[in-house]
């Protein structure tokens, strides 16, 4: 009998990620920084969603149009449910890569998203994907790809091969791979125990054991279990990506735009005298020792003039996501702790405190007296996005047109609350994509949404939602042992949310 799962980890469940790369949004302000010409978005494609907690946030909260194929079953069963929930039109299928691509009804893509999926499978579905990138991505197209990368796995893939060979070899099926995982895990830790030469050449690997042990074991056997796992240097997936007359536009990490927080001044010397891109990157991955890289790709870059791309960023729309006084003006970076300049962060963050979405022409125009010039304003999107304080906005009709869907979404996600902690994020229609908000946030915004109006009355409501299904709330690792405990955390964490939260989703027409 064939094996449909061709040698990848089918048994259990991917985890309920949200992954904000996949917004094309994103990709767009990504590209406009690096000067570059940006598509339409009409039609996108997501390949390999896993349970689709992406592909279904950005089909309901945008126009777009959204395609796409996990080759589980029950993956793709639960990503339909949830396009059925929003009323959005995403068309979402459960076949194998090569099925899908000689679908005859497929539209052409102006993007086309992979996180992760490109480092665990064959190279013949590779070939696939990269044939369809060639026929169905329109030219001027957006790929979104990312996937585990050398030089940063050199020294801990021996072990990885170990520890996927020994669940292959010493686990009985009967026993499940969560099993298998920990039985693999076990041995390897027997193994360093012994001290070996391998070790004794690579110790940063017995650090990397100690932090997987600790990991989700559905993450760690979609991660590192499969038949197929293949690190790749930014060279080889460049030679992969050509017949598909792809060309690499940037990184999907907007932090990786600065090199001044990336690098020390000897290492960008030595990076601006590489004129070949596909050298530069191979050569900041090692200056780095990268591990995993989220790219940009477009078949067809052109350069913008100065005075269009100036103009582009002028009509995008941002707005404050978190509170004012919750914004740090330090963040980190690969050299370090770096702190952001008052004189410019300051006024900007006071200006959005009201977490209303402005245009930059507006946020220029407001600070013109403070001095703060577009190229800071652009610095503090790109930095501020990037941290997670920050989101682009969509203009007002794209937010009128995505809010019905977002809101049948969010219900059906705000219900699977109620039992289980897996779906962490809600679809904001301002932004286009997902917004983070906890199970107990989630269910004190269910509370509210029914007409509740104080914190302690959205803490008990929780509280009877738990009680019932015998759950507890876990504090510094342990269950509270008492309804009244329960409730005083709950009422703690509610009147939290209600001071530092609910004005924000209410900006993001989440509440």
């Amino acid at each position: 009998m064939s094996d449909w799962t061709d040698g990848y980890v089918a048994d259990i469940d991917y985890t309920y990620g949200y992954y904000p790369e996949l917004n094309p949004l994103r990709a767009r302000l990504a590209l406009l920084n690096k000067g570059l010409a940006l598509p339409g978005l009409s039609c996108a494609c997501e390949l390999g969603f896993g349970q689709g907690l992406s592909v279904n946030i950005h089909a309901a909260a945008s126009g777009t149009q959204w395609v796409g194929t996990d080759f589980n079953p029950a993956q793709a069963g639960f990503a339909q449910s949830l396009a059925a929930a929003s009323g959005s039109s995403a068309r979402l299928h459960d076949q194998a890569f090569t099925e899908f691509a000689n679908r005859s009804d497929l539209p052409d893509f102006d993007f086309v998203g992979l996180h992760g999926i490109w480092s665990w499978i064959s190279d013949d579905n590779r070939r696939v994907i990269v044939d369809l990138l060639r026929r169905k991505l329109k030219v001027g197209g957006i790929l979104y790809i990312s996937y585990n990368t050398m030089p940063g796995w050199a020294a801990f893939a021996p072990m990885r091969h170990l520890m996927a060979l020994h669940a292959q070899t010493m686990g009985a099926p009967g026993i499940g791979t969560v099993s298998r995982v920990d039985n693999a895990i076990g041995f390897a830790e027997k193994l360093l125990a012994t001290q070996p030469g391998f070790v004794r050449a690579q110790p940063q690997v017995t650090d990397r054991l100690a932090k997987l042990k600790g990991q989700n074991r559905h993450y760690l056997a979609h991660e590192y279990f499969n038949a197929d796992w293949q690190p790749m240097h930014f060279a080889t997936m460049a030679d992969w990506l050509a017949p598909a007359k792809l060309g690499y536009a940037c990184s999907a990490n907007y932090l990786d735009h600065f090199d001044g927080f990336n690098f020390k001044a000897a290492q960008q010397t030595l990076l601006k005298e590489i004129p070949d891109a596909v050298l530069r990157e191979t050569t900041r991955d090692f200056i780095l020792n990268q591990q995993f890289r989220r790219d940009y790709w477009v078949k067809g870059p052109r350069r913008l003039a100065a005075l269009d791309q100036a103009q582009s960023w002028r009509q995008q729309s941002v707005l404050l996501c978190t509170r004012r006084a919750d914004v740090p003006l330090k963040i980190k970076t690969a050299l370090g702790e770096a702190t952001m300049s008052e004189s410019v962060y300051a006024p900007i963050l006071d200006l959005l405190a009201d977490h209303q979405a402005r245009t930059l022409t507006l946020i220029e125009q407001e600070l013109k007296d403070q001095r703060v010039q577009l190229n800071q304003i652009k610095e503090a999107v790109l930095l501020l996005v990037s941290a997670g304080h920050m989101a682009l906005a969509q203009d007002a009709p794209s937010i009128a047109n995505a809010k019905p869907h977002t809101e049948r979404l969010n219900a059906q996600l705000l219900g699977q609350a109620r039992s289980s902690s897996d779906i962490a994020y809600l679809a904001s229609p301002v932004t286009g994509g997902g917004v983070p908000l906890g199970r107990f946030q989630q269910l004190f915004l269910s509370a509210q949404k029914q007409g509740l109006k104080l914190p302690v009355e959205w803490a008990d409501a929780a509280w009877q939602t738990l009680n019932a299904q015998n759950q507890r709330v876990i504090k510094d690792g342990k269950a509270l042992d008492s309804a009244e405990k329960n409730l005083a955390e709950l009422s703690s964490q509610a009147g939290s949310f209600a001071e530092q939260k609910l004005a924000v989703l209410q900006a993001l027409q989440i509440a």
